[in-house]
């Protein structure tokens, strides 16, 4: 497909509408974090640890990167529509799932299975690498993932207040019609934007070989994955630290929650405006120092003995910031080192960022225990920040040593 090819609304002969590529990605952000919020009340639900509850957020994310890697090959070989469709059909039945769970153990292998939904985000970016060049890709991957972060920047907001009003169930009746509602808008706009493959399943599992051994592949995975590892290690400590060290009730927690969406919006937005013009290896740099910055800002307040919920999700809106520029930037470098594995590039990818933030926030939520402050929350969130910019770092010199 061109970049001036004509698009029609609700007519799938067409390239799809870029809302319909926001709301696709939209949905698997929304399904990450609306009822964060509610995690101390459904862990006085179920009768059980905050521990175990927030594994809701740890599995989530496992079973997105293991999913991720099977995601990109089937839609190289299969194309992006049916992949698409049938994830959303097994995600709405998983919310149901969730919904009516009778304990904590069978809620937690539905939100397992809603993991699903993860062929919405990474196929949403493929579908815009199919139809772009790589810097151009770029900046629409930031448009659409800019749209995408009003979806979490309100999600726990909404997720608060319905979690006060009508207890935790409410948030997955919100994720099933949103998702109702996507499956019926995808049906009807998105058409097949992949190229045939004549290659089978296995051969398209044999050429990860030819991704996993690019340097430049591994550079911009390994920004991504850790950029996006601060913000997934927030989404496992964040929670704690609202409601045990600021004692913010689930209303409150749902605001303050928003801050690194709120970052997150502006980073994308000036990738959108941006990345055409300075290219997508500067603009992971500059985004990852800014995490960086930030978290480091962050460690001085706390141990200077200034530390408030407006302090510390303040600085969180840096990240944010940082993770707009970055994430979006390195996904089309990514997909890009090989053009004709996009799919696969953008499921390999999306599996090791997602995967070392299913360990990072399982890793926020075991340090997090009473008495310790917000303190080994902040140190991990610095710390793979500062790895980020080592690897963007590592791409930059490589291309220069090779010419490029």
């Amino acid at each position: 497909m061109s970049d001036t090819a004509s698009v029609r609304y609700l007519d799938r002969t067409t390239p799809p509408h870029i809302s319909t590529l926001i709301l696709l990605a939209g949905i698997s952000a929304l399904s990450m974090n609306v009822f964060l919020p509610s995690l101390p009340g459904m862990a006085v639900y179920f009768d059980t640890e905050y521990r175990l509850m927030q594994l809701s957020v740890a599995i989530y994310l496992a079973m997105n990167a293991v999913l991720q890697i099977f995601v990109g090959p089937i839609s190289d070989r299969f194309g992006r529509r049916p992949v698409i469709l049938i994830g959303l059909a097994l995600y709405l039945l998983a919310t149901l799932g969730c919904i009516f769970a009778p304990n904590v153990t069978v809620f937690l292998a539905f939100r397992m299975i809603q993991a699903v939904v993860v062929v919405a985000m990474v196929l949403s970016r493929a579908v815009v690498r199919d139809m772009f060049t790589q810097d151009r890709a770029a900046s629409m991957i930031g448009y659409v993932t800019m749209g995408m972060a009003v979806v979490p920047m309100i999600g726990p907001a909404i997720g608060g207040i319905l979690e006060e009003l009508f207890g935790w169930h409410a948030n997955f009746w919100l994720l099933f019609f949103a998702g109702l509602a996507v499956f019926w808008l995808t049906w009807r706009d998105l058409g097949e934007t992949a190229r045939a493959s004549d290659n089978t399943l296995l051969g398209q599992f044999r050429e990860y070989p030819e991704l996993l051994t690019s340097p430049r592949f591994w550079g911009y995975c390994l920004a991504a994955a850790f950029g996006s590892g601060a913000f997934f290690a927030y989404l496992g400590g964040a929670p704690f630290v609202a409601s045990n060290v600021f004692g913010l009730s689930p209303g409150k927690m749902g605001i303050y929650f928003a801050a690194p969406s709120i970052g997150y919006f502006l980073g994308n937005w000036i990738t959108g405006a941006y990345a055409s013009r300075y290219g997508v290896n500067k603009m992971v740099l500059w985004g990852t120092v800014t995490a960086t910055v930030g978290m480091a800002f962050s460690l001085v307040s706390s141990y200077s003995g200034y530390s408030s919920p407006l302090s510390f999700f303040g600085f969180m809106t840096l990240v944010g910031v940082g993770n707009g520029m970055t994430i979006a930037n390195a996904t089309a470098g990514m997909l890009s080192v090989r053009p004709h594995l996009a799919g696969t590039a953008s499921g390999l990818g999306g599996a090791i960022m997602i995967g070392g933030g299913a360990g990072l926030s399982a890793l926020a939520g075991a340090l997090l225990v009473p008495g310790a402050g917000e303190f080994p929350l902040i140190w991990i969130m610095f710390l793979t920040s500062l790895f980020a910019v080592v690897a963007i770092t590592g791409v930059i010199l490589r291309e220069r040593q090779l010419g490029l």
